[in-house]
């Protein structure tokens, strides 16, 4: 016999009632979004291939030649590429401060049809614990090369290649901590630079674009930054309402949304948007993560 009023069964109201409320709460199939997702698959032969070959157009050029490589800094190269495609060994593999300095030294003076494979190496650098804060550290310093590769990689005529693996490096950066503040202080240059990259007729700038969003919604929820989360929305509902997107892109970008209405602090003006509409028409899709992050949108909608 165990006495319901002081059993270890006991009749508590508080603890029915909160039972209850937590049995209430609606439940989600896709937001909030935590972490960051990122672009950690390279081709590294094809990397150091597009590398050799400009170097060699470099070398045949009477006017450029001063820019390519020496033979050291192409056994440079080769060393920190190796680093990189032993992934097993990250935690405890380290980069010289040389070769940080050889990958800064190719971002800053290839030319802009060149640089898209170094970009490609600095993706990966950064996934790298160590490349990480070497990186960090050169910045902090005041060499910032990530805003001036932005800069580059983002000049019109914008050369496709540059566009897609320049937007791959800066969504890497958000799963180091380290890089979380730069991230965060020069949001709105990053933000404007990439704007408007939904609309490439380029699949993959599509979902790094929407990766870029989604990425840039978790980190300004965490930091509590609404004028930040405004924005990120605003990039978000363009990418929902955009015609003719892959389903992986507009699917992030309403996970963002989502996110952002759910943890963030721009609910209000999601509805003034008529994330409303934006809901129904991802629930009406025949995609089955589309349609089911469209229905935790749309039920974010009819909570008070």
């Amino acid at each position: 016999f165990r006495d319901p009023y002081t059993g270890s069964s006991a009749y508590v109201p508080a603890e029915i009632s909160s039972k209850h409320a937590a049995s209430a709460k609606p439940t989600f199939k896709h937001i909030p979004k935590k972490g960051a997702l990122v672009f950690d698959v390279a081709q590294f032969d094809g990397i150091s291939k597009k590398i050799s070959e400009f170097n060699n157009s470099l070398l045949s050029n009477e006017d450029q030649k001063e820019l390519a490589l020496t033979e050291v800094e192409t056994s440079r190269l080769g060393a920190i590429v190796k680093i990189l495609r032993e992934t097993s060994y990250y935690h405890s593999s380290s980069f010289a401060d040389v070769d940080m300095d050889l990958l800064l030294k190719l971002l800053n003076s290839w030319p802009l049809s060149m640089v898209f494979p170094v970009i490609d190496i600095l993706r990966m650098i950064v996934l790298h614990p160590d490349g990480a804060a070497k990186l960090v550290k050169r910045i902090n310093g005041g060499n910032d090369a990530l805003l001036e590769m932005i800069k580059k990689a983002t000049s019109r005529p914008v050369i496709p290649a540059n566009l897609l693996t320049s937007l791959r490096a800066v969504t890497n950066l958000f799963k180091n901590p380290s890089f979380h503040q730069w991230l965060h202080y020069h949001r709105g240059e990053i933000l404007d630079a990439f704007s408007g990259s939904y609309i490439s007729s380029n699949k993959n700038v599509q979902l790094a674009y929407s990766t870029l969003i989604l990425n840039f919604a978790v980190l300004l929820i965490e930091k509590g930054d609404e004028e930040g989360q405004s924005q990120v929305l605003s990039a978000a509902l363009e990418i929902a309402e955009a015609d003719n997107l892959d389903v992986d892109p507009r699917f992030r970008a309403l996970v963002a949304i989502g996110s952002l209405m759910l943890e963030g602090a721009v609910k209000k003006i999601a509805l003034d948007f008529d994330v409303e509409s934006i809901a129904k028409a991802a629930k009406a899709s025949k995609e089955a993560k589309i349609a089911e992050v469209g229905a935790d949108i749309e039920s974010l909608t009819k909570q008070p």
